[in-house]
């Protein structure tokens, strides 16, 4: 893979507490001048971006970063941030109940945000740093039984980000229809073109773009 087409793989990403419209702005210009997949941004920003720049495809997060939102919150962050302007989202499962192995409310749960989400992309990030790889593997089954579009390793706000272990791990448990967002974890060059090789079908990143051009 050219280093061209890696762009097309990154949701660019910035979800600092601190985050400015400078900064969002600027995100959203780099997005433009290399083509990547999406923009990743605090859902305040969406509708303002969606206005300023209607050709960058944006993507937000909800329950994020802690995941214990109750459903019906989750659900209307949804559907405000698709009315808003976003075209994905990605929300984060609720940790607990995976962790107590309640994997039919998990699944339920991502049904219902993906109900919310229509035609849109939805992402579902599990957050591996804080699973067994037997809780990984029933996730990758409730993600899948839930029609979501992606599964996705970590919201980056954890004790640890994507692994090429768990995109292969999940790449290979997940349905056929479902594909592998890593996040977090990537530092170099190599690691964008590693991930993606593992089977990772979009990098969530906020250093993508600086890594390929170093």
């Amino acid at each position: 893979m050219k280093k061209e087409e890696v762009y097309g793989h990154i949701d660019h990403t910035l979800l600092k507490a601190f985050s400015t419209t400078e900064q969002i702005e600027a995100i959203a210009e780099e997005a433009l001048k290399y083509g990547t997949a999406s923009i990743c941004i605090p859902a305040s920003f969406v509708n303002y971006i969606h206005n300023k720049y209607k050709d960058v495809n944006i993507c937000t997060v909800i329950g994020f970063p802690l995941g214990y939102s109750t459903t019906p919150i989750k659900v209307a962050e949804a559907k405000q941030a698709i009315e808003d302007g976003a075209n994905e989202i990605d929300m984060v499962i609720n940790i607990g109940w995976a962790k107590e192995h309640k994997f039919d409310a998990v699944t339920e749960e991502i049904k219902a945000v993906k109900a919310a989400c229509r035609d849109k992309i939805l992402k579902v990030i599990i957050e591996t740093c804080y699973l067994t790889d037997e809780e990984k593997i029933a996730l990758c089954k409730c993600v899948s039984d839930a029609k979501a579009d992606y599964i996705k390793t970590s919201t980056g706000f954890g004790t640890g980000g994507a692994t090429l272990e768990d995109v292969k791990l999940m790449k290979a448990n997940v349905a056929p229809y479902v594909k592998v967002k890593a996040a977090g974890g990537m530092k170099t060059k190599a690691d964008l073109f590693a991930f993606l090789e593992a089977g990772a079908d979009r990098l969530g990143t906020s250093s993508g773009i600086k890594l390929l051009n170093e």
